[in-house]
């Protein structure tokens, strides 16, 4: 990991050939038969195959090479320097992911170098480029240019895994979903007149001052999907009353709200706003850009029932720019059972939730691409949990536990032997 951090992979502009060749070389080492190809020659994916000794799954450890910026400026370390230092191994993309990435490899190389095959089916590591920009040259064009080099029947890559406690016990959370995001633009319509006379005009500008406001004081009404519903289960609460469930975990730890409450329906940030061109000029229009994000089953229907509990029915106009529906796996599979019986063998009093990520990551391409495989965000952190983890992932200091390296390394081992055989 170390070595992986010291190649300076921010993206725009990636720049991520040298990693993926070191990668390449560790891998082809150790057994594995590797390919870089890409878009443009300069940002190539990986592609390692370990084939098994007979017909079966094909298991894909799913990570991103490239990272994205950091101003050294704000951190206490160098961003690209690797350093071991306080128990945790410092970088960008210590976290996100080349962490993530490193475990994957060390354990398939441990694997490979002692001789081991799978018994049926084959392990594959796919270490893809440009996912912090949309995975336009990565996962998104080797499964849309290349299916046929990375079908796969079972996905584990980023977006799970940080332990969280609750009421006395540790939870592991394994991303079976992703939201959609179905933003919009609110406009608000006014007279223009000369700035210095305000009463002469009718100020657009003015108009988005209420619906700020509501925006501030709520979100929509929580619309709970399947994974939420299994998520607060998981965790001893009612599913049928999602509100006295998030008062108890406000009450327990505020920060699990924050966390966790985005699960649970529509969300609306505004982000952005904008009105007159000219300082001097009375706006006849305004507009307010709004992040909204959308759990997999909802869509339209349920964002604009929200813009109306919201912000009510009048007064503004409503333009979507932006419709990507959410993505989701099943909750049950032989993958969540592998999970759930590696954490109760390696942390006997901790358990696995299902969680949908707010936001997305490479797994909806292969979730597109390959309908019927089993996609997951799963890296465990046992010592680092997923209060202090998530503040570092694009931030300053990003950092990670040696341990919860090792923990996961163990675990990217174990699960390919039981899963492959």
């Amino acid at each position: 990991m170390q070595r992986l951090i010291r190649f300076n992979t921010v993206n725009p502009p990636g720049q991520e050939l040298a990693a993926q060749e070191h990668l390449a070389g560790l891998l082809s080492a150790a057994g594995f038969q590797c390919e870089l190809i890409g878009a443009v020659p300069e940002r190539p994916n990986l592609i390692a195959r370990l084939r098994g000794r007979g017909d079966g799954p094909t298991l894909c450890y799913l990570g991103h090479i490239d990272t994205v910026l950091a101003e050294p400026s704000q951190w206490t370390r160098d961003p690209w320097g690797g350093e071991l230092a306080d128990g945790c191994v410092w970088g960008r993309g210590a976290i996100d992911m080349k962490s993530q990435l490193a475990a994957e490899a060390a354990a398939a190389i441990s694997l490979a170098s002692r001789g081991w095959r799978p018994a049926q089916g084959e392990l594959l590591l796919l270490s893809v480029v440009d996912e912090e920009t949309g995975g336009e040259l990565g996962a998104e064009w080797i499964t849309k240019t290349h299916p046929e080099k990375v079908r796969c029947d079972v996905v584990i890559n980023e977006g799970g895994g940080g332990v969280f406690e609750y009421r006395g016990r540790r939870y592991y959370g394994v991303c079976c979903a992703e939201k959609g995001v179905f933003r919009f633009t609110l406009s608000t319509d006014g007279v223009a007149a000369h700035a210095s006379m305000p009463k002469m005009g009718d100020n657009a500008l003015l108009k988005m001052a209420p619906l700020l406001a509501r925006f501030a004081e709520r979100q929509p009404s929580y619309s709970l999907t399947a994974e939420p519903r299994a998520f607060l289960r998981g965790i001893g609460e009612d599913p049928d009353n999602p509100l006295v469930a998030v008062e108890r975990l406000r009450d327990y730890d505020p920060r699990l709200v924050t966390m966790f409450e985005p699960m649970l329906g529509v969300t609306f940030t505004p982000t952005r706003i904008s009105a007159s061109e000219k300082i001097n000029v009375i706006p006849s229009r305004a507009q307010l850009k709004v992040d909204c994000r959308v759990p997999p089953g909802l869509g339209e229907a349920q964002v604009r029932q929200g813009i109306a509990e919201v912000l009510g029915q009048d007064g503004f106009q409503v333009q979507f720019t932006e419709r990507v529906v959410g993505n989701r796996s099943p909750l049950q599979s032989p993958l969540m059972d592998a999970i759930s019986g590696w954490v109760g063998e390696r942390d006997p009093a901790a358990a696995v939730v299902p969680v949908i990520l707010p936001g997305f990551t490479d797994s909806r391409h292969f979730r597109e691409a390959f309908p019927d495989c089993v996609a997951y965000g799963f890296f465990p952190q046992r010592h680092q949990s997923l209060f202090d983890t998530a503040p570092l992932v694009h931030g300053a200091d990003e950092r990670i536990d040696v341990r919860d390296l090792g923990f996961a390394a163990e675990f990217f081992r174990d699960i390919a032997v039981r899963l492959l055989g």
